[in-house]
Protein backbone atom coordinates (compact mmCIF):
# COMPACT_ATOMS: atom_id res chain seq x y z
CA UNK A 1 0.00 0.00 0.00
CA UNK A 2 2.98 2.47 0.99
CA UNK A 3 4.71 1.48 -2.07
CA UNK A 4 1.56 2.26 -4.47
CA UNK A 5 0.60 5.60 -2.24
CA UNK A 6 4.48 6.27 -3.18
CA UNK A 7 4.62 5.51 -7.16
CA UNK A 8 1.23 7.34 -7.44
CA UNK A 9 2.57 10.56 -5.50
CA UNK A 10 5.58 10.55 -8.29
CA UNK A 11 3.04 10.63 -11.41
CA UNK A 12 3.17 6.66 -12.16
CA UNK A 13 -0.19 6.01 -14.74
CA UNK A 14 0.60 2.25 -13.74
CA UNK A 15 -0.24 2.84 -10.00
CA UNK A 16 -3.10 5.51 -11.13
CA UNK A 17 -4.68 2.79 -12.83
CA UNK A 18 -4.65 0.36 -9.92
CA UNK A 19 -5.44 3.02 -7.43
CA UNK A 20 -8.88 3.09 -9.91
CA UNK A 21 -9.21 -0.31 -9.63
CA UNK A 22 -9.27 -0.81 -6.23
CA UNK A 23 -11.47 2.11 -5.91
CA UNK A 24 -14.03 1.02 -8.26
CA UNK A 25 -14.41 -2.62 -6.93
CA UNK A 26 -14.29 -1.53 -3.13
CA UNK A 27 -11.34 -3.98 -2.63
CA UNK A 28 -9.38 -4.29 0.28
CA UNK A 29 -7.72 -0.87 1.56
CA UNK A 30 -9.68 1.07 -1.09
CA UNK A 31 -11.04 3.33 1.58
CA UNK A 32 -7.48 3.91 2.88
CA UNK A 33 -6.92 5.11 -0.54
CA UNK A 34 -9.10 7.77 -0.71
CA UNK A 35 -8.49 8.99 2.66
CA UNK A 36 -4.54 9.52 1.65
CA UNK A 37 -5.43 10.91 -1.61
CA UNK A 38 -8.98 12.97 -0.93
CA UNK A 39 -6.77 16.14 0.55
CA UNK A 40 -4.67 16.30 -2.61
CA UNK A 41 -8.03 16.95 -4.40
CA UNK A 42 -10.79 19.77 -5.19
CA UNK A 43 -8.44 21.71 -7.54
CA UNK A 44 -9.60 19.37 -11.13
CA UNK A 45 -11.99 21.28 -13.18
CA UNK A 46 -15.42 18.43 -13.66
CA UNK A 47 -17.54 18.69 -16.94
CA UNK A 48 -20.25 16.49 -17.36
CA UNK A 49 -21.15 15.69 -20.72
CA UNK A 50 -25.02 14.62 -20.29
CA UNK A 51 -28.41 14.00 -22.24
CA UNK A 52 -30.98 11.61 -24.16
CA UNK A 53 -29.44 7.79 -25.63
CA UNK A 54 -27.93 8.87 -29.46
CA UNK A 55 -27.27 12.23 -28.79
CA UNK A 56 -23.26 12.16 -29.94
CA UNK A 57 -22.33 12.44 -26.30
CA UNK A 58 -19.25 10.03 -26.81
CA UNK A 59 -18.13 11.40 -30.25
CA UNK A 60 -18.58 15.47 -28.53
CA UNK A 61 -16.26 14.30 -25.55
CA UNK A 62 -14.13 12.92 -27.72
CA UNK A 63 -13.90 16.16 -30.00
CA UNK A 64 -13.38 18.14 -26.27
CA UNK A 65 -10.76 16.05 -24.85
CA UNK A 66 -8.57 16.64 -27.93
CA UNK A 67 -9.13 20.07 -28.04
CA UNK A 68 -8.13 20.44 -24.36
CA UNK A 69 -5.17 17.96 -25.52
CA UNK A 70 -3.82 20.15 -27.87
CA UNK A 71 -2.84 22.97 -25.38
CA UNK A 72 -0.24 23.10 -22.82
CA UNK A 73 -2.00 21.57 -19.79
CA UNK A 74 -2.14 18.85 -17.60
CA UNK A 75 -3.27 15.37 -18.71
CA UNK A 76 -7.37 15.56 -19.76
CA UNK A 77 -9.29 12.68 -18.05
CA UNK A 78 -12.08 11.25 -19.49
CA UNK A 79 -14.66 9.06 -17.09
CA UNK A 80 -17.29 7.35 -19.95
CA UNK A 81 -20.10 5.19 -18.18
CA UNK A 82 -21.79 2.76 -19.74
CA UNK A 83 -25.07 0.66 -19.11
CA UNK A 84 -24.81 -2.50 -17.37
CA UNK A 85 -26.97 -5.89 -17.87
CA UNK A 86 -29.29 -5.97 -15.64
CA UNK A 87 -29.06 -9.80 -15.45
CA UNK A 88 -25.40 -10.25 -15.26
CA UNK A 89 -24.21 -6.84 -14.45
CA UNK A 90 -21.48 -6.94 -17.26
CA UNK A 91 -21.18 -4.14 -19.77
CA UNK A 92 -19.26 -3.68 -23.27
CA UNK A 93 -17.91 -0.13 -22.27
CA UNK A 94 -18.50 0.83 -25.77
CA UNK A 95 -17.76 4.65 -25.11
CA UNK A 96 -13.93 4.28 -25.08
CA UNK A 97 -14.05 2.46 -28.93
CA UNK A 98 -15.75 5.50 -30.29
CA UNK A 99 -13.19 7.69 -28.58
CA UNK A 100 -10.51 6.94 -30.71
CA UNK A 101 -8.91 10.57 -31.80
CA UNK A 102 -8.91 11.45 -27.77
CA UNK A 103 -6.96 8.60 -26.95
CA UNK A 104 -3.57 10.30 -27.34
CA UNK A 105 -0.69 8.86 -25.40
CA UNK A 106 0.64 11.17 -22.40
CA UNK A 107 -2.56 13.56 -22.96
CA UNK A 108 -5.64 11.41 -22.21
CA UNK A 109 -6.63 9.19 -19.54
CA UNK A 110 -10.06 7.43 -20.27
CA UNK A 111 -11.42 5.39 -17.91
CA UNK A 112 -14.48 3.58 -18.56
CA UNK A 113 -17.02 2.30 -15.77
CA UNK A 114 -20.26 0.06 -16.18
CA UNK A 115 -22.99 1.76 -13.71
CA UNK A 116 -24.17 -1.69 -12.22
CA UNK A 117 -27.96 -0.74 -12.22
CA UNK A 118 -27.30 2.69 -10.46
CA UNK A 119 -29.80 5.10 -11.71
CA UNK A 120 -29.00 8.43 -12.37
CA UNK A 121 -26.60 8.12 -14.58
CA UNK A 122 -23.57 7.61 -13.23
CA UNK A 123 -21.69 4.55 -11.48
CA UNK A 124 -21.75 4.23 -7.47
CA UNK A 125 -18.18 5.12 -7.28
CA UNK A 126 -18.01 7.84 -10.01
CA UNK A 127 -17.35 10.39 -7.82
CA UNK A 128 -14.04 8.61 -6.10
CA UNK A 129 -12.89 7.97 -9.49
CA UNK A 130 -13.25 12.05 -9.98
CA UNK A 131 -11.49 12.23 -6.77
CA UNK A 132 -8.70 10.18 -7.43
CA UNK A 133 -8.06 11.23 -10.95
CA UNK A 134 -8.53 14.83 -9.43
CA UNK A 135 -5.48 14.13 -6.73
CA UNK A 136 -3.07 12.25 -9.42
CA UNK A 137 -3.14 15.91 -11.50
CA UNK A 138 -5.78 15.52 -13.89
CA UNK A 139 -7.39 18.62 -15.50
CA UNK A 140 -9.82 18.87 -16.91
CA UNK A 141 -12.16 15.51 -15.73
CA UNK A 142 -14.87 15.48 -18.31
CA UNK A 143 -17.67 12.52 -17.29
CA UNK A 144 -20.31 11.03 -19.54
CA UNK A 145 -23.29 9.94 -17.98
CA UNK A 146 -25.08 6.71 -19.68
CA UNK A 147 -28.12 8.14 -21.75
CA UNK A 148 -30.59 9.84 -19.38
CA UNK A 149 -34.19 10.65 -19.23
CA UNK A 150 -35.37 13.67 -17.09
CA UNK A 151 -35.19 12.53 -13.65
CA UNK A 152 -31.75 10.72 -13.77
CA UNK A 153 -29.88 13.76 -12.89
CA UNK A 154 -27.37 12.88 -10.62
CA UNK A 155 -24.00 14.61 -12.60
CA UNK A 156 -25.21 18.16 -11.15
CA UNK A 157 -24.20 16.85 -8.08
CA UNK A 158 -20.80 16.04 -9.41
CA UNK A 159 -19.29 18.33 -11.77
CA UNK A 160 -18.83 22.05 -11.77
CA UNK A 161 -20.20 22.43 -15.42
CA UNK A 162 -22.96 20.59 -16.63
CA UNK A 163 -23.29 20.47 -20.46
CA UNK A 164 -27.04 18.72 -21.47
CA UNK A 165 -26.64 17.37 -25.28
CA UNK A 166 -30.18 16.97 -27.44
CA UNK A 167 -30.62 16.12 -31.27
CA UNK A 168 -33.15 17.64 -33.23
CA UNK A 169 -35.74 14.66 -34.89
CA UNK A 170 -35.64 12.91 -31.71
CA UNK A 171 -38.43 14.19 -29.68
CA UNK A 172 -35.76 16.11 -27.73
CA UNK A 173 -38.01 19.41 -28.20
CA UNK A 174 -40.64 17.78 -26.07
CA UNK A 175 -37.21 16.31 -23.39
CA UNK A 176 -36.18 20.23 -23.48
CA UNK A 177 -39.59 21.14 -21.65
CA UNK A 178 -39.50 18.56 -18.82
CA UNK A 179 -38.00 19.83 -15.39
CA UNK A 180 -35.24 18.09 -14.09
CA UNK A 181 -33.19 18.07 -17.45
CA UNK A 182 -33.68 22.23 -17.78
CA UNK A 183 -33.07 22.00 -13.99
CA UNK A 184 -28.99 20.87 -13.99
CA UNK A 185 -28.02 22.22 -17.06
CA UNK A 186 -25.43 25.23 -17.10
CA UNK A 187 -24.82 24.69 -21.01
CA UNK A 188 -27.11 23.09 -23.44
CA UNK A 189 -25.58 21.64 -26.62
CA UNK A 190 -27.84 20.96 -30.07
CA UNK A 191 -25.43 18.06 -31.68
CA UNK A 192 -26.04 17.12 -35.49
CA UNK A 193 -27.24 20.84 -35.67
CA UNK A 194 -26.63 20.25 -39.57
CA UNK A 195 -30.59 18.02 -39.33
CA UNK A 196 -33.84 19.28 -39.76
CA UNK A 197 -35.56 20.44 -36.89
CA UNK A 198 -32.42 22.18 -34.96
CA UNK A 199 -34.29 25.40 -34.99
CA UNK A 200 -37.18 24.20 -33.42
CA UNK A 201 -35.39 22.43 -31.07
CA UNK A 202 -33.33 25.91 -30.08
CA UNK A 203 -37.22 27.71 -29.99
CA UNK A 204 -38.10 25.33 -27.51
CA UNK A 205 -34.98 25.00 -24.88
CA UNK A 206 -35.35 29.22 -25.62
CA UNK A 207 -38.55 29.07 -24.30
CA UNK A 208 -38.13 26.62 -21.11
CA UNK A 209 -35.30 28.81 -19.84
CA UNK A 210 -37.37 31.72 -20.48
CA UNK A 211 -39.38 29.94 -17.39
CA UNK A 212 -36.50 29.22 -15.36
CA UNK A 213 -35.06 31.81 -13.08
CA UNK A 214 -32.12 33.51 -13.78
CA UNK A 215 -29.04 32.35 -11.38
CA UNK A 216 -26.58 35.26 -10.40
CA UNK A 217 -26.89 36.78 -14.09
CA UNK A 218 -26.40 33.14 -15.67
CA UNK A 219 -28.52 32.68 -18.52
CA UNK A 220 -27.39 29.02 -20.00
CA UNK A 221 -26.58 29.38 -23.49
CA UNK A 222 -27.51 27.26 -26.51
CA UNK A 223 -24.49 25.76 -28.91
CA UNK A 224 -25.21 24.40 -31.90
CA UNK A 225 -21.98 21.64 -32.87
CA UNK A 226 -21.77 18.77 -35.06
CA UNK A 227 -19.31 16.31 -33.10
CA UNK A 228 -18.57 13.91 -35.91
CA UNK A 229 -16.57 16.74 -37.58
CA UNK A 230 -15.88 18.91 -34.68
CA UNK A 231 -17.97 22.11 -35.94
CA UNK A 232 -18.65 24.67 -32.61
CA UNK A 233 -16.42 22.31 -30.54
CA UNK A 234 -14.41 25.32 -30.26
CA UNK A 235 -17.20 27.57 -29.24
CA UNK A 236 -18.57 24.82 -26.75
CA UNK A 237 -15.24 25.26 -25.21
CA UNK A 238 -15.73 28.63 -24.56
CA UNK A 239 -19.02 28.99 -23.02
CA UNK A 240 -17.53 26.47 -20.55
CA UNK A 241 -14.86 28.43 -19.95
CA UNK A 242 -16.96 31.48 -19.41
CA UNK A 243 -19.19 29.34 -17.10
CA UNK A 244 -16.48 28.59 -14.91
CA UNK A 245 -15.14 32.23 -14.84
CA UNK A 246 -18.80 33.10 -13.79
CA UNK A 247 -18.75 30.27 -11.40
CA UNK A 248 -15.53 32.24 -9.39
CA UNK A 249 -17.20 34.71 -8.47
CA UNK A 250 -20.46 33.56 -7.65
CA UNK A 251 -22.52 32.87 -4.48
CA UNK A 252 -23.89 30.09 -5.77
CA UNK A 253 -20.58 28.19 -6.28
CA UNK A 254 -20.61 27.71 -2.71
CA UNK A 255 -23.76 25.70 -2.04
CA UNK A 256 -23.50 23.76 -4.87
CA UNK A 257 -20.30 22.60 -3.08
CA UNK A 258 -22.20 22.30 -0.06
CA UNK A 259 -24.63 19.84 -1.34
CA UNK A 260 -22.36 17.70 -3.20
CA UNK A 261 -20.14 17.16 0.00
CA UNK A 262 -23.66 16.83 1.38
CA UNK A 263 -24.92 13.84 -1.27
CA UNK A 264 -21.20 12.53 -1.54
CA UNK A 265 -21.32 12.13 2.72
CA UNK A 266 -25.14 10.43 2.41
CA UNK A 267 -24.10 8.42 -0.12
CA UNK A 268 -20.88 6.79 1.58
CA UNK A 269 -23.03 6.23 5.29
CA UNK A 270 -25.42 4.64 2.73
CA UNK A 271 -22.57 2.17 1.72
CA UNK A 272 -21.38 1.60 5.51
CA UNK A 273 -24.80 1.13 6.88
CA UNK A 274 -25.65 -1.56 4.49
CA UNK A 275 -22.46 -2.99 4.78
CA UNK A 276 -22.82 -3.38 8.59
CA UNK A 277 -26.49 -4.73 8.19
CA UNK A 278 -25.28 -7.26 6.16
CA UNK A 279 -22.32 -8.62 8.01
CA UNK A 280 -24.52 -8.72 11.23
CA UNK A 281 -27.79 -10.39 9.52
CA UNK A 282 -26.11 -12.71 7.12
CA UNK A 283 -27.02 -13.24 3.80
CA UNK A 284 -29.29 -16.54 5.29
CA UNK A 285 -31.11 -13.71 7.39
CA UNK A 286 -31.70 -11.45 3.92
CA UNK A 287 -33.17 -14.54 1.61
CA UNK A 288 -35.31 -15.39 4.84
CA UNK A 289 -37.28 -12.14 4.42
CA UNK A 290 -36.86 -12.11 0.57
CA UNK A 291 -38.65 -15.43 0.83
CA UNK A 292 -41.38 -14.13 3.32
CA UNK A 293 -42.08 -10.86 0.87
CA UNK A 294 -42.79 -13.75 -2.37
CA UNK A 295 -45.41 -15.72 -0.55
CA UNK A 296 -46.68 -12.16 1.29
CA UNK A 297 -46.39 -13.98 4.86
CA UNK A 298 -44.91 -10.61 5.53
CA UNK A 299 -44.59 -7.27 4.66
CA UNK A 300 -41.34 -5.49 3.45
CA UNK A 301 -41.71 -2.72 5.31
CA UNK A 302 -41.98 -4.37 8.82
CA UNK A 303 -38.83 -6.74 7.76
CA UNK A 304 -36.71 -3.82 6.99
CA UNK A 305 -37.19 -2.84 10.45
CA UNK A 306 -36.77 -5.42 12.25
CA UNK A 307 -33.38 -6.23 10.31
CA UNK A 308 -32.55 -2.39 11.16
CA UNK A 309 -33.15 -3.38 14.90
CA UNK A 310 -31.11 -6.32 14.49
CA UNK A 311 -28.06 -4.33 13.19
CA UNK A 312 -28.34 -1.92 15.41
CA UNK A 313 -29.84 -3.04 19.34
CA UNK A 314 -30.41 -0.56 21.69
CA UNK A 315 -31.44 2.09 20.33
CA UNK A 316 -35.20 4.02 21.41
CA UNK A 317 -36.56 3.31 17.86
CA UNK A 318 -35.62 2.28 14.80
CA UNK A 319 -38.89 2.26 13.10
CA UNK A 320 -40.18 3.88 10.40
CA UNK A 321 -42.65 6.45 10.42
CA UNK A 322 -46.04 4.14 11.47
Amino acid sequence: MKQLLEEFSEGSVRALARVLTRVENRAPGSFRLLREVFPRSGRARVIGITGSPGSGKSTLVDKLAGRYADADGPIVGIIAVDPSSPYSHGAILGDRIRMQSADTPGKVFIRSMANRGHLGGLAPSTTDVVTVLDAWGIDPILVETVGVGQDEVDIAKLADVSVVVLVPGTGDDIQALKAGIMEIGDIFVINKCDQTGAERLELAIRAALELAPEQDGWRPPIVRTVATTGDGVDGLIGEIDRCHRNLAGDSQRSVRKRRAARERLMQILGERLMNVVLETCGEARIDGAVTAIIGREKDPYSLADEIVESAFPGRPSCRSNT
